[in-house]
């Protein structure tokens, strides 16, 4: 989940909060932008072929994407706005995940170079859809 720290616990202004995993804005802003920054380093190594370039630029967008876009939901005006940005955030991580699969499953990258990657995706994926979640569930108690 991401949210803030205070002295009394863990808070949100979205109510994003649970005591299992807790991670704060600026620790998802930074994981968000180090993925973006890994997919650009993988892009830049793709072969040099038509097919691997075509593959590595949508991989290119979406994933670098993830950081800035996540960086919009960290400005969220309510929590409609909040909600939007992060589904947008959602979107473009499993889009680079999808290209990701797409360059294991036409030999263009062996897949332990990018299991590590596609790993950290899947997370990131995962983190944002439970905060939607509980923001969603928040505003209906």
């Amino acid at each position: 989940m991401v949210g803030e720290r205070n002295g009394s616990g863990l808070n949100s202004e979205h109510g994003q909060v649970t005591e299992e995993f807790f991670m704060t804005r600026d620790e998802m802003r930074a994981r968000t932008k180090a993925y973006a920054s890994r997919v650009v380093k993988l892009c830049k190594a793709l072969p040099d072929e038509w097919v691997a370039r075509t593959l590595g630029m949508q991989l290119l967008r979406s994933g670098t994407s993830v950081g800035a876009n996540y960086r919009a939901v960290c400005r969220a005006k309510s929590t409609a706005d909040f909600l939007n940005k992060l589904k947008i955030v959602e979107e473009e991580c499993d889009e680079s995940v999808f290209w990701m699969e797409l360059l294991v499953d036409n030999n263009l990258v062996k897949p332990k170079l990018l299991n590590s990657l596609m790993q950290e995706g899947d997370e990131i994926l995962s983190i944002v859809v439970a905060s939607a979640k509980t923001t969603r569930a928040a505003q209906t108690s």
